[in-house]
């Protein structure tokens, strides 16, 4: 099988990262922060060595700024429903992944609204329509760093820029009422293979899922709390700390990591985190540009094929959505699959995407790479696809 499916989860993971959850399953799996005795001790010492590893890759001072979470859905509605009270207002975009739009939409019953800045049909935001639909109520601007579906690139830096600048000019204002404002970024589809330092992004926030492009385990994911950027908690419970005050401790990261964490997987993606950082995202990010220029090079080559997105690979991630014209897209995934290529395709979890740039009703066939998927693959893909669009 050739997987072509990595923007859904990155496969293989790195042995270093499987060596490192074996170890931990069978050595001293002991429950972090919890006791006193050796095992305990140092699975607590390993998951920090975790956090400290994911702290240096975003380019944060202090691990504690690192939350650990069971995916960026998890990550994001920390982030969304701990920063909005009733009456805020959002700013967001047509390009999100269902993990904002969803919480967004049930936010909308506690009298939160959203103001949603539509990409072009390519999937391109404008910052200037985003700092248009800022109002003195908006508490919250929320962008992807890449979109799930066309793979294409926000303009983050520029919409962080964007967000200092209105905080500062609200500063000096002075005007009662007006909203405290925050700028989360989701790197769902970035981290990895993108600049993610959390200074460059100029965001308050940043959620990503240990499992996509840090090809960590699954069930894992991160959220970046910039110091002093208070969050509301979504749960509340053991931490390991102060625990006859009933209160919540208010220190990071015990804040919002109630219970117990999934210690062998975060300490696997410790490890696969060194892993990127060894390789280093430019270098990542190259090989998969050379991977979605031959395909893209096989695709447009097709007369039946219409592929969506940007037409230069370097405005996107190592993604390419297309379709096969009068197929079903979920037809040509299955028939994919018979030929030995893993894809996803369908709607992805992001309908107003799949709107914005006019696969509302069809949806499209997604391929996806990663860092150990070959040229030789992509040639492999290509000629898949020229059969079924044949129906050979």
């Amino acid at each position: 099988m050739i997987y072509l499916d990595n923007a859904a989860t990155s496969f293989p993971k790195p042995k270093s990262c499987l060596r490192a959850m074996e170890d931990c399953m069978a050595h001293y799996c002991g429950n972090p922060g919890r006791s006193g005795h050796a095992m305990s001790m140092k699975t607590g010492e390993k998951v920090y060595e975790a956090r400290a590893s994911a702290a240096r890759f975003l380019g944060a001072g202090d691990p504690a700024s690192v939350i650990f979470t069971f995916n960026a859905t998890d990550s994001l509605n920390l982030a969304i429903k701990g920063s909005l009270k009733p009456g805020d207002h959002v700013v967001t975009t047509s390009m999100e992944h269902n993990s904002v739009l969803r919480p967004l939409k049930a936010l909308e019953a506690q009298g939160i609204g959203t103001t949603v800045v539509y990409g072009d049909s390519q999937g391109r935001v404008d910052p200037e329509n985003v700092r248009k639909a800022i109002r003195p109520e908006t508490a919250l601007v929320i962008c992807t760093h890449a979109s799930n579906v066309t793979g294409t690139i926000l303009p983050v830096e520029q919409i962080g820029r964007m967000v200092q600048e209105v905080r500062t000019e609200r500063i000096g204002s002075r005007v009662e009422g007006v909203k405290e404002l925050r700028f989360l970024v989701d790197a769902s589809q970035s981290a990895g293979a993108l600049d993610v330092n959390v200074e460059a992004l100029g965001a308050d926030l940043v959620a990503m899922p240990g499992h996509k492009g840090l090809l960590g385990p699954l069930g894992t994911g991160l959220l970046y709390v910039k110091p002093g950027c208070h969050l509301a908690t979504l749960k509340e419970g053991g931490t390991g700390t102060t625990s006859r005050d009933l209160r919540q401790p208010e220190e990071l990261p015990e804040r919002y990591e109630s219970g117990t964490v999934n210690a062998p997987a975060l300490i696997g993606l410790g490890a696969s985190i060194e892993v990127v950082r060894s390789l280093g995202w430019e270098r990542i990010r190259a090989h998969e540009m050379r991977l979605v220029r031959r395909l893209e090079e096989g695709l447009r080559n097709m007369d039946q094929v219409v592929v969506y997105g940007p037409d230069h690979p370097e405005e996107k991630m190592g993604l390419v959505a297309f379709n096969i014209r009068n197929r079903d897209c979920e037809e040509v995934g299955e028939e994919l699959n018979k030929y030995g290529i893993a894809v996803r395709a369908g709607f992805h979890c992001a309908g107003l995407a799949h709107k914005t740039i006019g696969t509302a009703d069809t949806g499209c066939v997604r391929i996806s790479v990663g860092p150990s998927n070959t040229l030789r693959e992509m040639d492999a893909a290509v000629e898949a696809i020229r059969r079924v669009v044949k129906g050979r």
